[in-house]
């Protein structure tokens, strides 16, 4: 099993700050997007966010 500190370690966050990928939780939250499962993942932080966003505005025109 893996300890608290190694979990951490996998999760990949994108810093808006310096616009790089960090390996576990190194700066403060104002500047993560993430957790991503993968560095790849972490690196696409602003299109996965478009991405997203551009469902929930298509869900959203489906209630009006």
């Amino acid at each position: 099993m893996k300890t608290r500190r190694e979990m951490m370690a996998t999760e990949y966050w994108f810093n808006t700050k310096t616009n790089e990928v960090e390996e576990g939780k190194q700066s403060i939250a104002y500047y993560r997007i993430g957790p991503f499962a993968t560095r790849a993942e972490a690196e696409r932080a602003y299109e996965i966010i478009k991405e997203r966003n551009e469902k929930l505005d298509e869900e959203n025109q489906s209630w009006e």
